[in-house]
């Protein structure tokens, strides 16, 4: 893995789209574009999500711009931080822009994700060896399909967009992941910026044949218990309209309530959600329940799956 940083690299160069009379072709080159897609067709191999019950119903398109929305605390990051483990296991290319978080607390994150099991338990003998052979087994599983920008705290949406871009035209990255909007927007009622945004987003998706992960909050709303759909993405309704993909994330607090009370729990109750709200090149839109591994911070199939092995052979 390796970090990308303002101060080394000048990301300015990658602000601006392609010339516009670079753009301007005459029809004939588009029809010997398309007579060569006919003769030598593109094998196209499908990136999904980690877990079984979405392969056949979900995946990410390069061109696209995927959304993941929930309330604080409701485990956007975590999912993420999964899902870019679960494409660099796909041999995926991979940048990670979080303003939220420093990298090397990201990495130590995605450490505990993909070792399986609480590096942070006290109880945990031979600690510091044990966290360092986990961690050369994230950078071997990790160097050349794994890159994080160092910057945190407010950014501007120009300095994302030319990161971004820089990530797609000069390391062939085809996955970056912005956590999140408000971040990158300066005032949640700045409505327009947040428009603007997302449409150089998916704009940049298309151009360079990338994915883009946007993460962004959800309104309060009346209970924590209630499932939120794409209405109550905070700020301006264009996000959602311009985005290809919506996936909102809701944690079932009530559950979580009960469980620290001794409560009994009846029946079948997932510890989170994972909603399709759109998909606008899919023909799904389903909601996928998911369970909470406490050790590994993963999300899993049911409460008795054991935590995903990014780098064992073969699927998960």
């Amino acid at each position: 893995m390796e970090l990308l940083n303002s101060e080394d690299i000048n990301f300015e160069q990658y602000l601006k789209l392609t010339e516009a009379h670079m753009k301007v072709k005459d029809v004939s080159v588009f029809i010997d574009e398309l007579k060569e897609d006919l003769a030598n067709p593109a094998v196209i191999k499908k990136v999904g999500m980690p877990w079984s019950k979405t392969i056949n119903e979900f995946e990410f398109k390069s061109g696209e711009v995927t959304l993941y929305a929930g309330s604080n605390g409701g485990g956007k990051s975590l999912i993420t931080g999964q899902i870019a483990l679960s494409l660099i296991k796909q041999d995926q290319k991979v940048c990670i822009m979080s303003f939220e978080m420093k990298p090397k607390r990201t990495i130590m994150r995605m450490t505990r994700q993909f070792s399986g099991t609480d590096l942070d338990n006290p109880l945990l003998k031979n600690k510091l060896e044990v966290n360092n052979q986990y961690l050369e087994r994230l950078k071997k599983f990790s160097t050349g399909k794994l890159w994080l920008y160092d910057q945190q705290g407010t950014t501007n949406t120009s300095q994302v967009i030319s990161v971004a871009r820089y990530c797609a035209v000069e390391l062939g990255i085809t996955h970056v992941f912005i956590d999140s909007l408000m971040k990158c927007v300066s005032g949640e009622d700045d409505y327009n910026a947040q428009k603007s945004f997302v449409g150089e987003l998916t704009a940049l998706a298309r151009d360079h044949n990338v994915h883009i992960h946007l993460v962004h909050h959800i309104r309060k709303l009346e209970s924590e218990e209630k499932l939120p759909n794409k209405n109550d993405v905070k700020g301006t309704g264009a996000i959602a309209d311009q985005v290809d993909n919506v996936l909102l994330m809701w944690r079932n607090k009530k559950k979580e309530r009960m469980l620290r009370d001794g409560e009994e729990i009846k029946g079948v109750a997932a510890d989170a959600v994972l909603m399709c709200e759109k998909q606008r090149n899919g023909e799904n839109e389903n909601s996928y329940h998911l369970w909470y591994h406490r050790d590994s911070q993963q999300f899993v199939e049911d409460e008795e799956a054991v935590p995903m092995a990014f780098d064992a052979t073969g699927d998960f």
